[in-house]
């Protein structure tokens, strides 16, 4: 079993000590975000985990804790957003170049094929143009140089959240030869630098010299962590184009005040905010508690 943590929130950055908890004791409650009344008990124990991906924007306040998954032998590896927006759009995210260190840092203690880049989402506006990106790209490329092997971008997808919530002057759907065009210019920056480009689900990239195709529960990679062939069963209800396999997501939503207003994982950012008020630290569930009327039932561990 792959455990995802998290598509829906970022753990490592908002709930590290949980997570850490729910390790020590072996599972975790996971709502059914379709049906809230229906909630999983998830096995974390080493034998049921077959390896974890972390989703994160900033891992800091994580960093102390890692070396307990190398104690119990966990496999993992980190997928970690470096974008080079402002708080215009990313709202509540510290100084770049300060999460840029914390990249260089996670790489130095767990090994740079454990942590791929994610370049996502590609915006373009007024202010964050195609020369921009080719510059910050660059940048960006030059200062993570030799601390990832794997860099996947995207496109911004404008989900019905994010119709709700959205600045239009910030964000904007995006032609097709736009993206054709700027995919060409990094993955050959990227190229220079030593780092393999792949794209997330735009079909129309797979054509651009040297981009390849992205996997976030990455197959491969979790192959040669583990050191052997696994199942590689596709991931079930995500978007057309996703080569991720089967993995189990303990997040939840709307309890990730990074702020972005392009997150699709959000009704808004003040729920986000006041939901995260209800988090308990040594809970079994990320957001609040089981209650009398919840069903609870155990999740089957499908192994790789």
């Amino acid at each position: 079993m792959v455990i995802s943590a998290s598509r829906r929130t970022d753990i490592p950055r908002f709930y590290s000590p949980w997570f850490f908890q729910r390790l020590r004791e072996g599972f975790v409650h996971v709502r059914n975000p379709m049906n809230p009344r229906q909630v999983s008990r998830v096995s974390l124990s080493e034998e049921d985990v077959d390896c974890i991906c972390f989703w994160t924007k900033d891992p800091l306040l994580m960093l102390p804790r890692i070396p307990y998954l190398f104690e119990k032998d966990y496999p993992f590896y980190f997928q970690f957003t470096l974008t080079p927006y402002g708080n215009d759009l990313e709202v509540n995210l510290r100084e770049k170049s300060d999460i840029a260190d914390t990249f260089i840092e996670l790489s130095k203690l767990i090994g740079a094929e454990r942590i791929e880049w994610r370049y996502d989402p590609i915006v373009l506006n007024d202010k964050y143009t195609a020369a921009f990106h080719r510059r910050a790209f660059g940048e960006f490329c030059e200062r993570l140089c030799g601390y990832t092997q794997v860099v996947n971008i995207s496109f911004v997808d404008i989900y019905q959240k994010i119709k709700r919530q959205r600045n239009t002057a910030l964000i904007r759907e995006i032609t097709e030869e736009e993206m054709v065009l700027l995919a060409a210019d990094l993955a050959d920056i990227g190229g220079r630098y030593g780092m393999e480009v792949r794209s997330c689900c735009e079909e129309a990239l797979l054509s651009v010299p040297g981009i390849k195709k992205a996997s976030c529960i990455d197959g491969e990679l979790i192959e040669k962590l583990l050191k052997r062939p696994i199942k590689r069963a596709k991931a079930a209800s995500q978007r057309p184009g996703c080569n991720c396999i089967d993995s189990v997501d303990i997040g939840a939503y709307d309890t990730c005040s990074n702020g972005c207003l392009y997150c699709y994982a959000n009704t808004s950012i003040q729920t986000a905010v006041k939901n995260q008020k209800l988090h308990e630290r040594e809970g079994s569930l990320l957001l609040g508690t089981i209650a009398e009327n919840d069903k609870v039932t155990e999740r089957i561990v499908k192994t790789i």
